[in-house]
């Protein structure tokens, strides 16, 4: 029996990398998130596309994990992978974690469309190609880092590393508010009270060195509390 042809973009996508060779309109397995099950040729290379866009996320981004979030949200929110809010769902998991944050969100997306070997497809994308560049280039770098070429271009690029994540957050915000679908004035009076809580985990960062996971782990309490 035929499957119909999922309304989803990002089931589109799976269901067509899925589709059963020699068979149109056929799909071979379900176009679900979190497929523990990756055994036909398609499944593969479902992972070889996660591995492949975490790489070029990963090679593209500079500053640091937190900076390839931005590049990272774009390129899988495009791609119909994620919406802007579960990227922000990510996000906030990934701050509650120990360790780099990029490697987590990564996991998170490649575990919704392809379940644990997704997540490793992702995590390894994320890594491994970077490091080996890292390895390979590290000597030459410290050799030329002082140069005055170089510092020209660390100088242009790391202002854009910043507007990248000022995106970012404008685009989770948009999401977290719902203001695509409201606007901006009528999304913010009826969030007053998820505008208190990102205002006052603003200034806790920048005032104290408290960490991250407490502030997250505090919004959890007062989220099941309050709501």
């Amino acid at each position: 029996m035929n499957a119909p042809i999922p309304a989803n973009r990002r089931d589109r996508d799976i269901w067509t990398l899925r589709a059963a060779p020699g068979t149109p309109g056929t799909a071979h397995c379900a176009p679900r998130a979190g497929v523990s099950s990756m055994g036909s040729v398609n499944d593969h290379l479902l992972l070889w596309h996660i591995f492949v866009l975490f790489t070029r996320v990963a090679i593209f981004s500079w500053g640091g994990g937190p900076a390839s979030l931005a590049l990272m949200q774009r390129e899988t929110t495009a791609a119909g992978w994620v919406t802007s809010a579960e990227f922000a769902d990510a996000v906030a998991l990934g701050n509650a974690l120990p360790g780099p944050i990029a490697p987590q969100v990564s996991a998170y997306v490649g575990y919704k469309l392809a379940g644990v070997p997704g997540a490793i497809a992702a995590a390894a994308g994320t890594v491994l190609p970077t490091t080996v560049l890292m390895l390979a280039l590290v000597v030459a770098f410290f050799a030329v880092k002082d140069s005055r070429p170089i510092q020209s271009m660390l100088r242009a690029v790391r202002p854009v590393v910043i507007g990248l994540l000022v995106w970012t957050a404008y685009d989770m915000a948009n999401a977290v508010f719902a203001a695509k679908k409201l606007g901006w004035a009528a999304a913010l009076s009826r969030s007053v009270d998820g505008i208190a809580i990102g205002a006052v985990t603003f200034a806790l960062l920048t005032l104290t060195s408290i960490n991250p996971v407490f502030i997250i782990l505090g919004a959890a309490i007062l989220g099941l509390v309050v709501y």
